[in-house]
C-alpha cells in the first residue's frame, strides 16, 4: 500500500513544504492529496532557484506529473486557490472535492476581532470562523461557487484509486501536532485536530490504507502567536544562534526554543510514526549544508541524530540539509538493508 502521510511533530513550520517536494520528485508520486485546515497555514518550497510560498495548493507541484488534490475536510479560499492554481501553471493537473467548505469575507472579518486576534493570535485568514459554520451547517461548499466548477472531482475516489492501483500517494498535513485542536495546547491552538489520523480523515482515506507515517522535527522548535514554548529563548539569543525565522502567512517573528525530546516522543506517539525527518541539520551544524549524502554529515550531527533516534525509537530516515528541494540526506534505501 504505498500511501505515506507526512505531518509535523512540534508547532508547524518545520519544513513540510520541502519534504513534500522532494518525495514528489524523488519518488514519482502520482497523487498528492493536501490534507489539515485550510489558508492559514503556508509551506515554502525552493526549487530550481525560485522560492514558492503556498498557502492551498499541495508542496508536490515539484514533480510535473503529481496531480495534486485538496480534500474534502479542508477550507478553502477561491481566491488564493485560483491565484496559486494560475502562477504554477497547474490546472490541468489539479482538483479539489465538492464538499470543500469555503472561506468568505465575513470569515476573515471575523477572524481579525475579538479573542481569536487578540489572545490565541489567529492568523486572520478566516478559517477558524469557517470551521465554525461548518459545524453549524451553515458553510457554503465548494459545488456552490461557479468559478470552481472546472476543479470539481471525487477527491477520496481519486487517491483511493491511486493507492488501490499501486500507485504512489502522499498525504499532506498542515500546521503541526501541538496546534491540534485536540492534543495541542488549548486554546492556543488551531480549529481542528491536524495529526496523521485527522489528515487521513480530510482526504477521505481509511487507515488500513496507509503504510508509512513521516513525522517532520526541525532541529530546533518554533512557533508562532501565543501559548507555551519550552524552553523558549530571547529573540536576542534565538539571532545568536541562527534561529530567527519569519512565519510564511503572517510575516511574524518565530519564537525559539532548543529541540524538545518530551514533546517528540508525544508527536511520535499521537500520530503513530513509522520514519522521522529532521530539517534545518544545517543550521546546527552548518558543516552540513547542503550535503546530500550520510556519509558526509559530521560527527557531531550524526551523534545528534542518533540520540534523537535512541529517544524516540523511530528511525531518521531523512535530514534537511539547506533550503532547497533536493537538499535532503535519504537514508530510506540504507536503513532497509
Amino acid at each position: 500500500m504505498p500511501c505515506t502521510v507526512l505531518v509535523c511533530g512540534f508547532f508547524g513550520d518545520t519544513g513540510k513544504g520541502k519534504m513534500i517536494s522532494y518525495l514528489a520528485v524523488k519518488d514519482k508520486t502520482a497523487v498528492t492529496a493536501r490534507a489539515g485546515v485550510g489558508p492559514n497555514a503556508g509551506h515554502t518550497v525552493v526549487f530550481e532557484g525560485k522560492t514558492y510560498k503556498l498557502r492551498m495548493l499541495p508542496s508536490a507541484f515539484t514533480s510535473p506529473d503529481c496531480r495534486l488534490l485538496i480534500g474534502p475536510g479542508v477550507l478553502v479560499n477561491p481566491d488564493i486557490f485560483l491565484n496559486e492554481v494560475n502562477t504554477l501553471k497547474v490546472k490541468d493537473r489539479v482538483g479539489i472535492d465538492p464538499q470543500c467548505a469555503i472561506i468568505e469575507p465575513k470569515h476573515m472579518e471575523a477572524d481579525k476581532k475579538g479573542f481569536l486576534a487578540q489572545k490565541v493570535k489567529s492568523t486572520g485568514s478566516g478559517s477558524g470562523p469557517c470551521n465554525s459554520d461548518r459545524v453549524m451547517r451553515i458553510a457554503k461548499l465548494a459545488k456552490d461557487f461557479p468559478n470552481l466548477k472546472d476543479f470539481l472531482v471525487d477527491v477520496p475516489l481519486e487517491v483511493n484509486s491511486a493507492i488501490n492501483e499501486g500507485k504512489n500517494v502522499l498525504i499532506e498535513g498542515t500546521q503541526g501536532t501541538y496546534l491540534s485542536l485536540f492534543h495541542g495546547t488549548y486554546p492556543f491552538c488551531t480549529s481542528k485536530d491536524v495529526c496523521s489520523a485527522a489528515a487521513c480523515s480530510d482526504v477521505g482515506v481509511g487507515p488500513t490504507k496507509v503504510n508509512d507515517v513521516i513525522v517532520v522535527f526541525k532541529a530546533y522548535n518554533t512557533r508562532v502567536g501565543g501559548g507555551p514554548l519550552p524552553g523558549e529563548l530571547s529573540w536576542e539569543e534565538a539571532e545568536k544562534r541562527g534561529w530567527a525565522e519569519i512565519a510564511t502567512n503572517t510575516g511574524r517573528k518565530r519564537r525559539a526554543a532548543p529541540f524538545d525530546f518530551d514533546l517528540a516522543k508525544r508527536a511520535v506517539m499521537l500520530n503513530g510514526a513509522t520514519q522521522v525527518t529532521i530539517t534545518k541539520i544545517d543550521v546546527l551544524f552548518p558543516e552540513c549544508k547542503g550535503v546530500t549524502a550520510y556519509d558526509e554529515v559530521s560527527r557531531e550531527a550524526k551523534a545528534f541524530v542518533e540520540n534523537i533516534e535512541k529517544q524516540l525509537k523511530v528511525p531518521v530516515t531523512m535530514l534537511g540539509t539547506g533550503p532547497g528541494t533536493m537538499e535532503v540526506v535519504d537514508r530510506r534505501e540504507e536503513l532497509k538493508s
